[in-house]
């Protein structure tokens, strides 16, 4: 029985990058439940329980057959659209069941990861428009789990006024503790959120991600969310580069997430900073070592995040949380 409201499972939640399938069957967990991943004959992803309808034996322990997926049980084989192709133990000529056939879930790959919708969509994936614009360039990374529950995920990443402490051993800066007054608005037709400056470390690895400048910059910057538990934040350099980070975390169970994030970049990403390492090289680096920051410190919070207004202590920069936990609960709560 899944432990999550049942409005959850009409949404999109990106569980595997899209290179990850090209050659093995996955196992992933999301919303209480298990769920093999594969790529059919046809090159589409094929989503379904990961539970053969024979004897329910883990069909992600199976293997691949030029696409399809057989059983390591009874060896049934599966082939797209979850049709059951062989039933080795029954007579050749005999027709399979009806109900021998997987019920394929809603599957489709965007940003080069695979997302996976196990009802009804009734909204569509996050959109973020400069995935088809030729002058940005997108870097995947690889799924990460964390055992710290998608509510509590969401809270940080529309959180600024942690930047100082929690990440004072990358970009933050100490004396940057006052948060300016936040207006929140729709930033797009997909992302609600707010707008910002912020002053930054400039040196190192922070100084090749902004382009140049100097040893202390401000960075412009908006950050939004899209239900349920998606974010999207531009960074907006002095010296013209622009980057897009976009946050998603997907619930395996309560306590426990998919993480992965995608970036963005108008600049020349390719270009040596020195012998073997490319600017790719130096931004990733850096954005891993701010994730990990944020995982350390959310790791030490146990359960959910409460939803409840009033269950926690807010002041005015927590104001972009309040409202992602507003809508939040008017959804599950729907």
């Amino acid at each position: 029985m899944s432990d999550f409201p049942e409005v959850l499972q009409n949404y999109w939640h990106a569980v595997a990058t899209s290179d990850s399938l090209d050659s093995e069957v996955l196992s992933v967990r999301l919303l209480s439940k298990n769920f093999v991943l594969w790529r059919t004959p046809g090159g589409e992803v094929g989503a379904a329980l990961d539970s053969c309808p024979h004897r329910q034996a883990p069909l992600s322990k199976g293997t691949l057959e030029e696409g399809c997926l057989r059983c390591p049980y009874h060896g049934w084989l599966f082939g797209d659209n979850g049709r059951c192709l062989e039933v080795p133990s029954a007579k050749k000529g005999l027709s399979v069941p009806p109900k021998a056939n997987l019920e394929f879930l809603n599957a489709q790959e965007k940003y080069g990861l695979i997302w996976v919708c196990p009802g009804e969509p009734v909204a569509s994936i996050p959109e973020v428009g400069v995935d088809s614009d030729e002058s940005f360039t997108r870097m995947n990374t690889e799924m990460q789990i964390w055992n710290v529950d998608s509510t509590r995920m969401i809270d940080n990443m529309l959180d600024i006024s942690h930047f100082p402490f929690t990440h004072r051993g990358t970009f933050g800066i100490e004396q940057e503790t006052v948060v300016p007054k936040i207006k929140l608005e729709q930033l797009d037709d997909t992302y609600y959120g707010y707008g910002y400056e912020v002053k930054i470390n400039n040196v190192g690895s922070t100084k090749i991600m902004s382009g140049g400048g100097g040893d202390v910059i401000k960075l412009s910057m908006t950050t939004g969310f899209a239900l349920p538990f998606s974010v999207l934040s531009t960074m907006s350099y002095e010296t013209g580069v622009e980057q897009k980070l976009f946050m998603t975390a997907a619930p395996m169970e309560e306590g426990r997430s998919i993480y992965t994030f995608v970036l963005w970049r108008n600049d020349d990403v390719d270009l040596l900073v020195e012998p073997g390492r490319t600017i790719a090289n130096e931004v990733l680096e850096l954005e891993l070592a701010v994730v990990l920051e944020d995982q350390t410190m959310l790791e030490k919070l146990k359960g959910q995040l409460p939803l409840k207004r009033g269950a926690l202590v807010d002041v005015q920069a927590d104001k972009p949380s309040l409202e992602w936990r507003r809508q939040y609960k008017e959804l599950v709560s729907s």
